[in-house]
């Protein structure tokens, strides 16, 4: 009983601080409407590109990001994914193909796109060496200004 109750609460404060990253443009359009927010479109290559994992261990995870992107931002995410074995074929219809020919046609990793509550791109950002995630957020804020 005390088990399920300690595994209750961490589980209640996980979701409570979690961010939601939408991995369609609709959905993030959707919501950034509603809310009248900007969309916060991550370009990222987990499992094979070191700066993706440091970004995801130093900014994405972090409070100050979660808080930060709560009141500014709606999250969109592309991520490619390292392909083990043969290669599958290329789906050209996969949102996260469409999303990189339309905001990273030139297939920059980790890369940041600021687009306005329909879509229109505002402002763009690759990786920046910073070291911690105040620094990080500070530059995400001056984007598209």
């Amino acid at each position: 009983m005390k088990k399920s109750l300690i595994a209750l609460c961490l589980l209640t404060y996980a979701v409570g601080f979690s961010q939601e990253w939408h991995t369609t443009l609709d959905a993030a359009k959707k919501e950034a409407a509603a809310t009248n927010k900007k969309i916060l479109l991550v370009f990222s290559g987990p499992g094979w590109c070191a700066n993706c994992m440091r970004l995801d261990e130093l900014l994405w995870a972090s409070d100050t990001f979660k808080a930060e992107a709560e009141k500014k931002w709606v999250l969109l995410r592309a991520d490619f994914p390292q392909k083990k074995g043969m290669p599958e074929p290329f789906n050209v219809n996969a949102e996260n193909v469409i999303l990189a020919e339309k905001y990273n046609r030139d297939g920059f990793f980790p890369f940041v796109v600021l687009l306005d509550k329909n879509g229109a791109k505002l402002d763009k950002q690759g990786y920046e060496d910073l070291d911690t995630a105040e620094e990080y957020v500070s530059m995400l804020e001056k984007m598209g200004r």
